[in-house]
């Protein structure tokens, strides 16, 4: 194993540091033992690294010993068994050694297989010969099928593809079946899926962060790891990827595998195929794909020079991988898991940055969907059905129907009448599901046969087809023209066409709402928003935001139970681990998530260390009063008075004066920044302020976010060098804004970071009111407290955590952390903060001290 073996028992780059090794151990006994783990870990302490090296050294170490029981058995080391039960311990032992016998050649295959890829060039250069050789027989073979289609065209052919196949229900399906010869199980043609980890982050680029760190660790070069992302990311077909959106990628490049799959035409026109999934190109980029570790890039580039499909290429590596890297919504939501290939079953998962997780399950398991997206839902069905109605099935009929009377019943509980718009004043109102489904008149609809009848028909594809063929040619994809017979449907279409005539709303509201990318297959948030309605009617609320103009209105589900979903998850894996550099504060966490899902208290493990910084290269200050007197508490009613901002501005003025470097100030919203701000311009504090510091302000586009980073450092880094004129910069940013979490501010970057106020949530919020209703009835009061309320301080300080914690990034670097609030002094409160910050924290109630304990501070930086 390359790149040195430096710990005892794990395989390490360089020396682990104590808290390093402890974390790894704690991890190798929480697989070991089958736990549930939650690991806090802070950001600069190598977690990634021991992740890796930790989980690997188990998982080698798991089929090591495997492979020798499975070899003991093999031997026929075992006792002659007692005669009674001789024959029916004989046969299972037969069995099992069978079973051995056939995995051990299996492994032994495929080991020899990527062995042989590894380090066999000459058989790389033949593939790529082959690839090459196949794409230019593919390209002739594609001139000559659009020769043909220029020749003859078979319009009833194309019509085929749009119809709905004959639709039989579960019941139908299982007697067929019962029928049908046990030999043409598809299950027997699976490949077994190994023994894996499942590592998964938020984003892209903490993905490829986890990759970049597995290709540096010492398994590097032995390790089979495959990464997943989305069509959008991975598809290296031209005439596909250039549609741009997500849906329509994965609509085109779905319908170019089913005519891949579907019997050759004798004739009429070809149908086109991708020319970068041929099942041998595929074969040979899966097997290249286990035998080197590369990121999303890196296959993206293969795939290209090859002319092979990455997304097909690393789902059909799945089953032989040792580790699958893959993002949230991948293995959080069921039926994306699904579709995925991946199997949970007595597998490893690890969930990193999860802070957010509960956050993260309910958004994934929330649907909207708003009146202009119902409106073109039923206008495009109600034209597919009146097109195709002669071919149809009485099934496909009925629950076309169906649909379209749910889509009519949702239309009116956003204030839409069936004969004429009604422009009613703005308003919210919380149901539950059942009162939706009785408000909506569809409460003797059953959804769960809907739903199925959705997933199997696939009529939200079809009809996505059906708008892409025919948009243009006859078919109104805003409001229907329907039959007259219908008086129900035609007031409905002659209400669509008053949303055209009579727009309520300014144009650039309008546009907003009708030229958004997902408009293209409004039946699939449909679909999303009625699979929602399913869930239980405890475990959620739907949200009627009723706008002057129906095509703004909305229909929200808020996913209130986000451990319902965590629950399969938790409950096939062989362990969990979720983990993250703050994980503070935890007690909501287990209690909503954990035991909620059906975790016992003893299958949950937790580990939290400390940071590898000594502790005098921090200083946390809770600061209660400013330089005046002025007492800090920045309360809703205190917050906007002149005395409260331009005392802050004082407290600024004088961190500016003694820290070095970069100083970056949190507000807790946008609303807050923009009032202080402009208060500071009036009096001249801003002036005063860049007087010293050149000021820089967050971004309202993310796209821009690099760019003032870029200068921000910059400016930095010119004031350290000349040491001369402004002494380093000022960054304001806004808790849960798009500098507080994912950017880091090391060293210079970030020498003061003060917290300004306390950032909760807002209260009013119909959604966060629901939220808490839910957690006071169905959550524990622990100690007599609200679980509702503990929910409020725990978001609040969970935002606060996150921001604070951009400062420390490494061993060298140190910070001060001036938390602008008396509130942080109370007991509970600072026992949310992560220990390595709260074991260094000084509370002062006078603005004197802190200041001075600051300016000694400084002193030792200077030394540094």
């Amino acid at each position: 194993m390359e790149n040195g073996d430096h710990g005892a028992r794990f395989p390490f780059p360089f020396k682990p540091y104590p808290i390093q090794e402890r974390f790894m151990e704690a991890l190798y006994a929480a697989l070991e033992q089958r736990k549930v783990g939650i690991f806090e870990s802070p950001t600069g302490t190598g977690k990634s690294l021991s992740l890796i090296c930790g989980a690997l050294t188990w998982l080698r170490d798991f089929e090591e010993k495997k492979r020798e029981e499975a070899a003991t058995l093999l031997s026929g080391a075992t006792t002659e068994p007692d005669w009674v039960s001789e024959f029916v311990q004989k046969r299972a032992e037969r069995e099992m050694v069978n079973k051995l016998k056939d995995e051990e050649m299996k492994r032994k295959r495929r080991e020899e297989r990527l062995e042989m890829i590894r380090h066999n060039a000459q058989l790389k250069y033949a593939m790529k010969r082959k690839s090459s050789e196949v794409n230019e027989v593919e390209k002739l073979l594609q001139l000559s099928k659009q020769e043909l289609s220029s020749e003859e065209k078979s319009h009833e052919e194309e019509e085929e593809g749009l119809i709905v196949a004959d639709y039989e229900s579960d019941e139908e399906v299982t007697t067929k079946t019962r029928n049908c010869d046990d030999d043409d199980n598809d299950d027997d043609l699976e490949e077994e899926h190994i023994t894996k980890i499942y590592y998964c982050s938020r984003t892209h680029s903490q993905l490829a962060q986890f990759v970049h760190e597995v290709q540096k660790s010492p398994y590097g070069s032995t390790v089979s790891l495959v990464n997943l992302g989305s069509r959008q990311n991975m598809c290296v077909n031209p005439d596909v990827a250039r549609l741009g959106s997500l849906q329509l990628i994965n609509d085109r490049c779905m319908e170019l595998q089913k005519n891949k799959h579907e019997p050759k035409r004798r004739r009429g026109v070809a149908k086109a195929t991708c020319a970068f999934s041929g099942y041998e190109k595929l074969m040979a980029m899966r097997d290249e794909v286990l035998v080197k570790v590369r990121d999303i890039e890196q296959l993206l580039q293969h795939g290209r020079e090859t002319h092979t499909c990455p997304y097909y290429s690393t789902r059909m590596a799945i089953p032989a991988a040792e580790v699958v890297v893959l993002p949230y919504q991948s293995l959080l939501h069921a039926a994306t898991r699904k579709a995925s290939g991946i199997k949970l079953k007595d597998q490893i998962v690890i969930i990193d940055e999860a802070h957010n997780l509960a956050d993260t399950l309910t958004a994934l398991h929330s649907a909207e969907v708003n009146g202009a997206q119902l409106c073109r839902a039923h206008s495009q069905l109600s034209q597919y059905c009146d097109r195709y109605r002669s071919r149809l099935k009485a099934k496909n009929l009925m629950y076309i129907k169906q649909i379209l009377f749910v889509l009519e019943g949702l239309v009116r509980t956003l204030g839409g009448q069936l004969s004429w718009p009604c422009f009613a004043p703005a308003t919210t109102e919380l149901l539950t599901i059942n009162d939706f489904l009785f408000r909506a008149q569809i409460d003797n609809i059953n959804l769960f046969k809907v739903q199925k009848y959705f997933e199997k028909s696939m009529i939200s594809r079809k009809l996505c087809g059906f708008v892409e063929k025919y948009e243009g040619k006859g078919v109104n994809t805003h409001s229907s023209s329907v039959n007259k017979e219908n008086q129900r449907i035609e007031g409905l279409g002659r209400f669509l066409q008053s949303l055209q005539n009579k727009p309520a709303a300014p144009p650039e509201q309008q546009g907003a709402v009708e030229d958004r990318p997902s408009m293209a297959s409004p039946m699939m948030l449909v679909e999303s928003f009625l699979f929602a309605l399913t869930n239980s009617n405890k475990d959620g609320r739907v949200v009627m935001d009723k706008q002057a103009c129906l095509a703004q209105s909305s229909l929200k589900f808020l996913m209130l139970n986000a451990a319902v979903h965590f629950a399969q998850v938790v409950q096939e894996c062989r362990a969990v681990i979720i983990a993250g550099g703050t994980m503070q504060p935890v007690a909501d966490f287990k209690e909503q998530l954990l035991l909620s899902a059906g975790v016992s208290e003893e299958r949950i493990s937790e580990f939290s260390c400390g940071h590898v910084i000594p502790p005098e290269n921090i200083l946390p200050i809770v600061l209660c009063a400013g330089p005046s007197g002025q007492e800090l508490e920045f309360t809703f009613q205190t917050r906007d008075t002149p005395r409260m901002m331009e005392e802050t501005g004082r407290v600024l003025s004088n961190l500016c004066n003694v820290v070095p470097g970069g100083v970056v100030c949190f507000f807790p919203s946008y609303e807050y920044e923009k009032r202080i701000l402009g208060h500071w311009e009036s009096n001249g504090v801003l002036q005063r302020l860049a007087a010293k510091k050149k000021v820089f302000q967050e971004p309202k586009k993310a796209s821009q976010v690099e760019q003032v980073l870029s200068e921000y450092s910059r400016c930095i880094q010119r004031c350290s060098s000349t040491g001369q004129g402004q002494s380093g910069a000022l960054l304001f940013s806004v808790v849960g804004g798009k500098m507080s979490e994912g950017i880091n501010f090391s060293d210079d970057l970030g020498r003061c970071i003060v917290m300004v106020g306390m950032p909760y949530p807002n209260i009013k919020s119909p959604e966060l009111q629901e939220k808490m209703a839910y957690l006071d009835k169905n959550m524990p009061h622990v100690d007599g407290r609200s679980p509702g309320k503990t929910l409020v301080e725990n978001l609040c300080m969970k935002a606060v955590n996150q921001s604070i914690g951009r400062a420390i990034r490494h061993r060298g670097d140190y910070a001060c952390i001036v938390l602008c609030d008396r509130r942080y002094s109370r007991t509970g409160t600072l026992q949310k903060l992560p220990e390595w910050i709260r074991s260094s924290t000084h509370t002062h109630s006078s603005f004197g001290p802190a200041f001075a304990s600051i300016r000694r501070k400084r002193i030792c930086e200077v030394r540094h």
